[in-house]
């Protein structure tokens, strides 16, 4: 990867992606935009999806990990009656029930199971890897593995009826880690037959919506928010100037000074705003640095 260049930007722009497109085809569109090498994402979107996407630029992309952290909000569909090999509508139908008679009292009583605290096995088609391997590798090959159920949380699970018998519009608001295809087929057998996705738009992350989002053709350096501005979901704390040359070289700090209160992790800015560091909580009365922005010279 190049170095950092004189004209690199450093931070987040909030994309709208559009259908047909990988979110590497935004990363990759986003390094000719910007011509700089260092560019990355944080929360996949799957090529039939839309919606908000995080993207990282130069520096800010080692504060990706704490956008990807973020609580997620969907919009889709759920089609009754049908389960595909991709549990959306991109896969080859492998199972089809009579389900048009059932009712949205059914459905939302349905997804009530499906709401709060659950466990859910990633689908074969994510990036999650197994033995060193990304699932949607393997399944592209035509192999499938066993894979572990992992804890996620639905805080909301939303159902109105759809345009047509079979088909409902669900709004979701989960945790990161959450597979909103998997809802829909979990749906599908909670009432007593099988069901796919359609339609999926992720319409916010965090603090970040749709209306924050530009398509990627139309992102400039303008709207690319500062590393600060990009970390707002997180509490931000004012470093008097006699402490920011030991968050420079990234040293543990007390909290009673800072004033830091909470479990974190905390941005710690300057008072100009300007992102000095991120960091995290200890066992003790310390913090120490995850991420420091600019190395002490």
């Amino acid at each position: 990867m190049s170095p950092a260049g004189p004209n690199q930007v450093t931070g987040v722009a909030v994309v709208d992606k559009e259908a047909g497109w990988t979110s590497h085809d935004v990363v990759a569109r986003c390094r000719r935009i910007f011509g700089q090498r260092r560019v990355g994402h944080a929360g996949t979107l799957d090529p039939d999806a839309t919606g908000v996407l995080l993207v990282g630029l130069g520096r800010a992309t080692r504060l990706l990990r704490f956008l990807t952290a973020l609580p997620k909000v969907y919009e889709a569909e759920v089609v009754l009656g049908a389960a595909t090999s991709t549990l959306d509508a991109s896969g080859e139908v492998t199972g089809t029930w009579d389900m048009e008679d059932v009712s949205l009292a059914q459905v939302r009583a349905a997804a009530t199971t499906l709401t709060g605290p659950i466990e859910q096995v990633p689908p074969m088609v994510s990036a999650v890897k197994v033995g060193g391997r990304r699932l949607h590798a393997l399944a592209r090959e035509g192999i499938e593995v066993e894979r572990v159920a992992r804890p996620v949380t639905v805080h909301r699970f939303d159902v109105d009826p759809g345009l047509t018998p079979g088909v409902f519009r669900i709004g979701v608001e989960c945790s990161s880690g959450t597979y909103v295809r998997v809802l829909a087929a979990d749906l599908g057998i909670a009432l007593g037959g099988g069901a796919h996705l359609r339609n999926l738009r992720r319409t916010r992350i965090g603090s970040f919506s749709a209306g924050d989002a530009r398509l990627v053709d139309e992102l400039t350096p303008a709207v690319v928010l500062t590393p600060a501005q990009a970390l707002r979901d997180l509490d931000q704390v004012v470093v008097p100037t006699d402490v920011q040359r030991d968050v420079a070289r990234g040293l543990a700090l007390d909290r009673v000074p800072l004033g830091v209160a909470g479990d974190g992790p905390w941005g710690l800015v300057d008072d100009g705003h300007r992102l000095l560091a991120v960091y995290e909580a200890t066992e003790t009365d310390r913090i120490r640095p995850a991420v420091v922005m600019e190395a002490a010279g």
